[in-house]
């Protein structure tokens, strides 16, 4: 054999695809997880009284503040559902002025690397048991619809929608993936209404170009029930709206950060509402700073700007955050593990002091209450 054959036959024998690959796992598909885990006739219910209410608080149909509350992220179902408990009790006591919604966020982006979500890895340990991680986000997000409690979460796998998208009355694309394609297009299929966080750098127009684009049809690539891969057309989604979060550059929860949201939002023809994120940049990452945007975003509305229509807080049963152990059984009981969260006794708090507020918007005498104190 010469010498240019066997050069030939040594580069054909060197794999040219999936060299970085280690392993490819079987996924459960979604309808055997259903079926698995089906959506109760309580939790049904509750999927859809809640997203109906969601869908027509966010295009300004009624005057109710939607308010999405909870942990950064979660990380153990037997503190969710103490969480979840606790914020459904405040919900039916709240109910005539406030639209409730736990957040219940599984899948998290990291800027560099981190722990992913509980639907990722939920043991917490770097095995990264994708399989058990769908399995257990499903059944405790059933678990909380069951109790009442409304879920929202951030959608960031395009291919976990199947899995869960009966179980949301609300969701959000996280200010990382608001300019990507693939979720706008994601987006455009999804259920339920669907909040797009400005860009981390303090980008209002890509959440708003996101609303556009996702509210048109998109053809892409997903997966079917069976978890085949398939072509996905869809109508698009007609409850897309702007998350403020801040950005780079400070907070953009203020008056004239809402009014430009407003003349971006009115120039590209959409009329859906304003939900301001009070972590993240609102809050210079600093969990205390929630209590300023909060009341600051309340008393605008109070004074009657009807835009601005909801409000996120990172709240947890015990303020503060942990870092993650070498032996997660060392983890302290209802701290966060990724962004520091306000208590419980601040989000009660907080809670009703919008409550007594939302009363002048809702025609009803409210109290001469001080602001909660941040």
């Amino acid at each position: 054999m010469s010498d240019s054959a066997n050069t030939t036959a040594s580069t054909a024998a060197q794999p040219i695809a999936n060299t970085h690959v280690t392993r490819f796992e079987p996924l459960t598909s979604p309808r055997d997880l259903k079926a698995e885990q089906p959506l109760s006739a309580a939790a049904e219910a509750t999927v859809t009284a809640s997203r109906a209410s969601v869908e027509r608080i966010v295009n300004k149909q009624d005057p109710r503040l939607l308010l999405i509350v909870g942990p950064c992220s979660i990380h153990d179902e037997a503190q969710a559902l103490d969480y979840a408990g606790r914020l459904a009790a405040l919900r039916t006591q709240y109910a005539d002025r406030l639209e409730i919604v736990m957040r219940v966020y599984m899948d998290k982006p990291r800027t560099t690397v981190g722990w992913r979500g509980y639907l990722n890895d939920p043991h917490m340990d770097g095995k990264n048991d994708f399989n058990l991680g769908l399995s257990k986000t499903r059944r405790l997000m059933l678990k909380i619809n069951e109790l009442g409690m409304p879920v929202g979460t951030e959608l960031l796998d395009p291919f976990v929608p199947q899995y869960i998208d009966d179980q949301l009355s609300w969701a959000a694309i996280g200010a990382r993936t608001t300019e990507s394609q693939t979720h706008r297009a994601m987006v455009s299929g999804i259920s339920t209404p669907v909040g797009f966080k400005n860009g981390t750098g303090g980008n209002i127009k890509l959440a708003v170009d996101a609303i556009v684009s996702a509210g048109k049809p998109h053809t892409f690539l997903g997966i079917t029930d069976e978890g085949q891969a398939a072509v996905v057309s869809t109508k698009g989604n007609p409850d897309g709206h702007v998350i403020l979060r801040g950005g780079r550059f400070g907070p953009n929860y203020a008056a004239e950060h809402v009014q430009e949201t407003l003349g971006l939002l009115t120039d590209a023809g959409v009329t859906a509402g304003i939900v301001v994120d009070c972590s993240h940049h609102n809050s210079s990452y600093q969990f205390e700073k929630q209590l300023g945007a909060w009341n600051d975003v309340i008393a605008q509305r109070v004074a009657g700007n009807d835009a601005l229509v909801g409000l996120m807080l990172e709240s947890n049963l015990i303020e503060g955050k942990q870092s993650i152990p070498a032996d997660p059984a060392d983890l302290k009981y209802g701290v966060s593990v990724t962004d520091a969260c306000v208590g419980w006794q601040t989000t009660e708090e907080l809670l009703k002091w919008a409550y007594d507020q939302m009363g002048a918007v809702m025609g009803q005498a409210a109290p001469d209450q001080e602001a909660v104190k941040s």
